[in-house]
């Protein structure tokens, strides 16, 4: 008897992924619990155990390729499947699904609000069984939705860029609006014709930024405000206290004090730690503090949480952020490790540059990007001359739908002030 193993649901929202290697080959006899494939997902690396057991007698993927959940990933000889792994194993694949040679559609996975409408998907909106496009939904509201008899192309979903839930389903179906009329598609040239070329397949993550990123340009109105603190003092500190920090087992750096610096600020400035709700005309208040740290990885960018920030000392976040950065170079985040963050930190000043413009990834409302600290000459008043003091660049990009520029003025020129006055920030806290 032969037993198929098919790619399980590993994770809300992810739907697919890219095999990074294959563990097992034809002639192998494994166990269940066995890791036969690496997957990489939008923003990790995890290793996929089979359900099944015995010998392999086919393998139906191969590396580079993309595999959707629901899809056959070996087959195994024999009688040994898990009687518990084959209870919870996911439901097969609905029809639409079975593409899974096809790219996922822009509506996976990516960081988007609940409220904020999808770029037009003109393939989502047809029939699925006519034209084999995904629709976004997990496996188990695919089943409730085939048991009622509710065809999901109809369906708008609430979630992430449009992923419908199974409370969508309970929600009366509108008569679908008429397209809006959008810029025809960018056609690439034949760069072949002035040289030689070499196409690569984009990685799960570049993936999920061209997703992410595309969502985020177009649904919010970004404006950016720029403002330079004088961070002298506090690396005067900084330094004083580094050996302290590596007692402690970490290091001290200008990012660790950032998060702490700007989870105070969350605290008196609200408005940059919650979410709109454009569906529901509500604004949506955390009562937590969850900064995103973005890290460089040769995989790309990758988005770490540190949650209750507003709850850490200064070495506490350092340790904290060390291990995610390790975590995120090594591609071994979780997705867990990667979500809930209600505001982002984008610190470039370890590379260069005098400053730039981050992009804000709903549901965040603002990023603050921070640039390389150079020493200037300052005019002091005091003293009538002028003396070399440290500089450093700071960004603040924010959704102007919930943010104003005088609030996003007073935010930036808050953390400024922490920045230059150290002893701020325990006093006011």
């Amino acid at each position: 008897m032969a037993n198929e193993f098919k790619l399980p649901d590993i994770g809300d929202g992810i739907d697919s992924g890219t095999v990074v290697s294959v563990l097992v080959k034809v002639g192998d006899v494994i166990s269940v619990d066995q890791s036969v494939i690496e997957l990489e997902t939008d923003k990790a690396v995890v290793e996929i155990p089979s359900s099944v057991a015995g010998e392999v007698t086919s393998i139906s993927v191969e590396e580079n390729a993309e595999v959707a959940v629901g899809q056959v990933v070996l087959t195994v000889s024999g009688d040994g499947a898990s009687a518990a792994a084959a209870e919870a194993a996911p439901v097969e694949a609905a029809p639409e699904e079975a593409g899974a040679d096809e790219a996922p559609a822009p509506a996976e996975a990516a960081p988007e609000p609940a409220a904020a409408a999808p770029a037009p998907q003109p393939a989502a909106a047809a029939s699925p069984g006519a034209t084999g496009a995904h629709i976004p939904a997990a496996p188990s509201v695919r089943r409730l939705a085939r048991e009622r008899g509710i065809d999901l192309a109809a369906i708008s979903g609430s979630g992430i860029l449009g992923r419908i839930s199974a409370a969508d389903l309970d929600a009366p179906v509108a008569a679908p609006a008429p397209a809006a009329a959008g810029a025809p598609a960018f056609q690439l040239p034949d760069f072949g014709k002035w040289g030689s070329v070499e196409r690569r397949p984009m990685s799960g993550i570049r993936k999920a930024t061209v997703r992410s990123m595309t969502t985020a340009w177009s649904t919010v109105p970004m404006v950016t405000h720029f403002d330079r603190a004088d961070s002298t003092a506090l690396e005067a500190l900084r330094k004083q206290y580094q050996p302290k920090a590596e007692a402690f087992g970490t290091k001290l750096t200008p990012t660790a004090i950032l998060v702490r610096i700007v989870a105070s600020a969350l605290r008196r400035f609200p408005d940059f730690n919650a979410s709109i709700d454009v569906e529901t005309q509500e604004v949506i208040y955390k009562d937590y503090v969850n900064i995103t740290v973005a890290v460089d990885t040769d995989a790309g960018l990758l988005v770490p949480v540190i949650r209750d920030a507003d709850r850490k000392n200064v070495l506490e976040l350092s340790a904290e952020l060390a291990d995610l950065a390790e975590k995120a170079r090594d591609r071994k985040l979780s997705m867990d490790e990667m979500q809930g963050g209600n505001f982002s930190i984008s610190n470039l000043g370890g590379i260069g540059g005098t400053g730039f413009t981050p992009i804000v990834t709903p549901p965040e409302v603002a990023i603050l990007g921070v640039s390389r600290s150079t020493m200037e000459q300052v005019y002091d008043r005091g003293s009538e001359t002028f003396v070399p003091r440290l500089m450093m660049p700071l960004a603040v990009t924010y959704d102007h739908r919930l943010i104003d520029g005088a609030a996003a003025a007073r935010f930036l020129r808050w953390v400024c002030q922490a920045i230059e006055e150290p002893f701020l920030l325990a006093l006011e806290g």
